[in-house]
């Protein structure tokens, strides 16, 4: 192979085939890459290169591809473990971003690293720092009289693809790493679903359990008093998350209604009679389904007759239940922060799904009263995982199922595990059923169902227009169905297994970053 000499290149003498030498090689000139001289002693035997690079190099520092040295000007190659020891530096105390961001980062390496445009332009430092962070004070008073002070947020994480999009979570749990970690996820989600709709998240630890319809009014005024100067349906368009259902929605665009004195579109979940879409509530669930259904088709199996555990027990678990049975499976466990539900003869009817919205609507925040009503087994304190089950759905919070529960997951033999929360499973939860070869859906893909519709939302609300349900449903279950089959071309083995979360990762990843380039973010 010769090489033209314009940047003091000599010769190159390639005997591995190795694609990434041959990409350097090519694209050096163009980006104006530096490769010093390399011999073997630089090279990893364990990847089994053997050729001979030589140049004259015109510039102050140099970089060998291999070894990761940084020079002036840029990095060649990123190396894993730096790059993500950076990135805790300067993220320091968030947990739950850090474990998105390594998962997501170990997924697309070899990707970023093997274009050079990514490389050039710092996608992964740039794809992992939020646009812009907002903090602010949200003042209300109680049912007492007393003045009480939470702490709001709202993260648009990144634009690319169109407005940041991104629900608000009213938990007491909630932090800026958190939110920060559901921004960075949403981005990916969102890529997925191909709506143009960037990434973002916002919320508050203000805690909606045992407060009174008056002061869930009165926090939510105050909150989007403070939120409305940061969002807009061109701009950042919000939606609802855990603690955030349709009436806490509505109190908010009343009031953003009230400040701005305008009709749009800036919240999607909006209640039917102002704006919102049918069967919005239901999507994350629904979605969730028609994904695992995808799953068992390509494995050459069906949903009808599997058993299934759920755990939460709001809107999510909610449509969860109803679209699995709909699909022939028997949903037997739900939970909540005080236990599970064991419900042998399935959670399968009207009256059961509708009393799951009435536990929801309550503000106890607790599920033993199932038990009571159906005569069903109440297990306080535990968690949905030791039923043994065909398939089973974490449907709550970050992290729910831990390693331990995937291992008594498996050892009753669980054959499929579909995350349906953001970021459901601990890393070592999800390296353990990879290990298994338990086909694992994650949370960025198989509950995408939620912001799809709120695309959907967006787009009925710019139109003037109101879709049917059966119209709404048709086009979710086309949109999981593409995603389900972006995350195969991905994430497909060479032995037929089929990485979901490397799948997910670089399908969502490779959208945002070649957008990126094409906007010359």
């Amino acid at each position: 192979m010769t090489v033209s000499a314009e940047y003091s290149y000599y010769k190159a003498v390639d005997l591995s085939n190795d694609k990434r030498i041959r990409n350097f090689l090519l694209y050096s000139q163009k980006y104006k890459y530096i490769i010093h001289e390399i011999s073997e002693k630089n090279i990893d035997n364990s990847i089994g290169l053997n050729y001979t690079v030589l140049q004259r190099c015109p510039h102050m520092g140099v970089f060998c591809v291999f070894c990761g040295v940084r020079r002036e000007g840029g990095i060649l190659m990123y190396k894993l473990e730096d790059f993500m020891a950076d990135l805790e530096r300067r993220n320091p105390a968030e947990p739950e971003f850090i474990q998105a961001a390594t998962e997501v980062v170990e997924s697309i390496i070899d990707v970023v690293n093997d274009n050079p445009a990514y490389v050039n332009a710092k996608i992964l430092e740039r794809i992992t720092e939020p646009d812009r962070i907002f903090t602010f004070k949200v003042e209300w008073e109680d049912d007492n009289g007393d003045v009480q002070v939470n702490r709001g947020y709202r993260v648009q994480f990144n634009n690319a693809l169109g407005p940041y999009k991104g629900g608000i979570r009213f938990h007491p749990s909630v932090t800026l790493g958190t939110l920060k970690f559901l921004g960075f996820e949403q981005t990916f989600k969102n890529s997925l679903t191909t709506l143009p709709m960037g990434g973002g998240k916002g919320g508050s630890d203000f805690n909606p359990r045992g407060k009174s319809n008056n002061e869930i009014l009165r926090f939510c005024r105050s909150f989007m008093t403070e939120l409305q100067k940061y969002i807009g349906p061109h701009t950042d368009v919000p939606a609802g998350d855990i603690g955030v259902g349709g009436r806490e929605i509505g109190f908010m665009y009343g009031q953003y209604k009230r400040l701005r004195d305008e009709n749009t579109g800036v919240l999607t979940g909006k209640g039917r009679n102002w704006g919102g879409s049918l069967i919005r509530p239901e999507a994350t669930g629904f979605g969730s389904m028609y994904f695992a259904n995808e799953m068992v088709k390509a494995h050459g199996d069906t949903m009808e007759g599997k058993t299934v555990s759920v755990s939460g027990f709001g809107n999510v678990a909610w449509g969860a239940v109803m679209k699995a049975t709909e699909l022939g499976a028997k949903v037997v466990a739900i939970s909540g922060p005080d236990g599970y539900i064991y419900d042998e003869n399935g959670i399968n009817t009207p009256e059961k799904w509708d009393y799951m919205v009435q536990l929801r609507a309550s503000n106890n925040d607790v599920v033993a009263p199932y038990a009571a009503k159906f005569g069903a087994k109440f297990v306080a304190n535990k968690k949905p995982w030791e039923v043994a089950v065909d398939m089973a759905f974490p449907c709550a919070i970050q992290n729910e199922l831990n390693l331990d529960d995937a291992k008594k997951l498996v050892a009753n033999g669980v054959k499929y595990v579909v995350e349906t929360s953001n970021m459901g499973c601990t890393a070592e939860a999800v390296t353990y059923l990879i290990g298994q070869k338990i086909p694992f859906g994650p949370g960025k893909a198989a509950n995408a169902g939620g912001v799809a519709v709120s695309g959907l939302e967006m787009s009925q609300n710019a139109m003037k227009l109101s879709w049917a349900a059966e119209e709404v449903d048709e086009k979710l279950k086309g949109i999981m169905q593409n995603i389900h089959a972006a995350c195969v071309a991905q994430g497909k083995s060479s032995d037929g297994y089929i990485n979901y979360v490397k799948g997910a990762n670089i399908a969502g990843f490779k959208k945002v970053a070649d957008a990126m380039l094409d906007l010359g973010y």
